[in-house]
């Protein structure tokens, strides 16, 4: 049976499972490590099993901690949305909001952000980065007010507004032999090695829809685990990527990559703000979310535009 547990108890556990580290964990919190080692220990006892364990030298989740970090973070997330309540009633023109972004988001929102915190600068917008599977379950665990993602997430009871377009494009290295090629087939390309992100990446499923529409299967494929390895492997003259548009922006002014013209391409696919149906937004939230549906499309169509044909 759970017994005196405190809000620090879980604030400690809930940051100490996102950083996987208790120095790290201390200093985010700016705590001692000793105090975070006391912390978890003292909620471990209330628990009555152990939540964290060493394997060789990483930190890993036991299946107990794994199970309870999902009740702990939708009770911190459930008392910050009473606190923003509040505030509202109050009348207070600040609040905060947290913000989930598909790592191909964290290109252009930061500057977004910008804009934002100019015309708003009381409101305070944290920011967490993962892939899409991990946004998935920030948004069910209460732990993120929005999501900015891709394609929405269907097994959620979630509310996702489409806000902007977000072309992905097949990409080369600058001096690929098809780089100034005119609507040619992408199975002139049967020979090369496609480069593909990490399962779980939205990506990564955009991806495998067009080789599968297109019938193609690669001569050799390889996975990496983020935007920037795949753009360095592109421009390296590793292999061929589908990427979004708007990755690709500070490569295409440097004339370090080119965005081949295969016929079926741009893919065309939206960026959506989601977040859950039952989820009663705070004044912050809600008006980052219009300022998001508002902003997002001109401000894309400037930053990234589509090359011409």
């Amino acid at each position: 049976m759970i017994r005196h547990l405190t809000l620090r108890q879980l604030q400690v556990f809930v940051e100490a499972t996102r950083l996987m580290n208790f120095a790290r964990t201390a200093e985010a919190l700016h705590l001692t490590q000793p105090a975070v080692s006391m912390q978890i220990r003292q909620l471990e006892e209330a628990v009555g099993l152990p939540l964290f364990e060493r394997v060789g030298r990483k930190l890993a989740l036991t299946e107990a901690g794994a199970l309870f970090r999902g009740h702990a973070a939708r009770v911190l997330g459930e008392l910050q949305d009473a606190g923003q309540s509040l505030q509202a009633l109050q009348g207070l023109r600040g609040g905060m909001v947290v913000v989930g972004l598909v790592s191909t988001a964290k290109y252009f929102t930061p500057r977004l952000l910008s804009r934002f915190t100019e015309r708003y600068p009381d409101i305070e917008v944290r920011l967490s980065v993962g892939n899409r599977e991990v946004l998935i379950g920030l948004l069910e665990n209460n732990e993120i007010d929005l999501a900015v993602m891709g394609r929405p997430p269907d097994r959620l009871d979630a509310v996702s507004e489409a806000a902007a377009e977000n072309p992905h494009l097949l990409v080369a290295a600058h001096d690929h032999p098809l780089a100034t090629a005119k609507s040619f087939d992408i199975h002139e390309l049967r020979h090369e090695t496609f480069l593909l992100r990490e399962p779980g990446s939205g990506t990564r499923n955009v991806m495998e829809q067009v080789l599968k529409q297109h019938l193609f299967v690669p001569a050799r494929t390889s996975v990496m685990g983020s935007n920037e390895t795949v753009k360095q492997a592109v421009m390296a003259g590793m292999g061929i990527s589908l990427l979004s548009l708007h990755t690709l922006t500070l490569e295409r002014r440097a004339g370090e990559v080119a965005l081949l013209d295969v016929v079926g391409t741009p893919v065309k696919r939206n960026w959506h703000v989601v977040h859950m149906r039952s989820k009663k937004l705070s004044p912050a939230a809600t008006r980052f979310r219009h300022f998001l549906l508002e902003e997002m499309a001109p401000f894309l169509a400037g930053y990234s535009p589509l090359p011409e044909k």
